[in-house]
């Protein structure tokens, strides 16, 4: 009797998620094709999943599309089960033109980004207090989103109301309109003008418990970020908003960034190489986490209005003919160095301006 053969050569796994289901392609070490499986998005899914990509060999890494979203679960799972997980961008829109689109092709061609080394990021763990604070966060930019709008709405239906009810409220500051609006009385929806009312007195109390939300949203947000970061929170020009908002994109395990550059890169401050030939330059780069570059927008802006060695600094390279334009993405990227330092280590304190 024949015993059974074991694989020792180890294979590579893509995944390509969805809500309901995740598509799996294993490749061996030579990049053949093994096969591709479907397994539901759940925990039982994940050790099925497990268990058959190891059927074919030691599993020497998986890659996983949309490790924020739909793969998080299963990127989770598969760090508890001590595999090493990768982070997979969508594949590249000229390969899908000539390969087509369908969840196997993704699949594979996650696994090989996978091999190949394109896609050799750590997913962030998304299991500590910089979780905590994304989350809420979310929450946040809901509610302000939803207060601005009630208010706007609010705005609206008082411009078109009648003119009794118009008129003594034209004049009112906003926190003043809806302490207003939301003490008015309707009675019963027999008018224009009761109709009217009671538009005005919900969207004013609306208003209300969205800035009720925000205020316990802000408490709870200060106290995790001062917690997490205080050293980042100290610097000139960081609050508790942009320095929340660099804490996300680099994660709870900022480690995974390989140094301050691919920080940089990460936020959409580095410049981009755009030389060819005897032409010598570089592009502003248009990638990367915008939130977290527009936090650092306001920090630049903060410190050109009130950080002095900035201001001397923004006054020098004006003088060599730099536009505010590029002063700014100088600055940015300054603060980006000197931000990833604190993140990773917060004992380091660089200088809070470029020479």
């Amino acid at each position: 009797m024949q015993s059974m053969t074991v694989p020792t050569a180890p294979v590579t796994v893509g995944v390509d998620t969805h809500l309901d289901l995740h598509v799996a392609a294993v490749l061996d070490h030579t990049g053949r094709l093994l096969d591709t499986q479907e397994f539901p998005a759940s925990t039982r899914g994940y050790v099925a999943l497990v268990t058959w990509a190891e059927r074919f060999g030691p599993v020497e890494r998986i890659g996983v599309e949309g490790t924020g979203t739909y793969g998080a679960g299963l990127t989770r799972f598969v760090r508890a089960y001590g595999l090493e997980a990768v982070e997979v961008n969508r594949p590249d829109r000229s390969l899908r033109r000539r390969r087509g689109k369908s969840d196997p092709i993704d699949a594979q061609a996650a696994a090989r980004a996978t091999q190949a080394g394109v896609a050799a990021t750590a997913p962030k763990t998304r299991e500590g207090q910089v979780e905590m604070i994304r989350v809420l966060r979310v929450a946040r930019r809901g509610a302000l989103k939803a207060r601005v709008a009630a208010a706007e709405q609010l705005y609206g239906v008082l411009y078109s109301a009648p003119e009794e009810l118009r008129q003594p409220l034209l004049g009112l500051k906003t926190k003043a309109l809806v302490a207003a609006c939301a003490a008015l009385r309707p009675g019963q929806v027999t008018s224009t003008t009761a109709a009217t009312k009671t538009a005005l007195r919900i969207l004013a109390r609306r208003w209300q418990q969205l800035q009720a939300e925000l205020t316990q949203l802000d408490a709870q947000l200060q106290e995790l970020v001062s917690a997490v970061a205080p050293t980042l929170v100290a610097l000139p020009g960081v609050g508790v908003d942009t320095a929340g908002q660099l804490l996300v994109t680099a994660g709870d395990n900022p480690q995974r960034l390989r140094g301050e550059a691919a920080f940089a890169h990460l936020c959409g401050t580095a410049p981009i190489p755009a030389s060819s030939g005897r032409t010598h330059r570089h592009r502003l780069n248009r990638g990367g986490d915008r939130h977290a570059n527009n936090a650092l927008w306001r920090i630049a802006l903060v410190r050109m209005r009130c950080h002095p060695p900035t201001k001397a600094y923004v006054e020098r390279r004006t003088k060599q003919g730099l536009s505010k334009l590029d002063i700014m993405r100088c600055l940015k990227r300054y603060i980006a160095r000197e931000v990833y330092h604190h993140l990773t280590d917060p004992a380091i304190t660089p200088s809070t301006c470029p020479k």
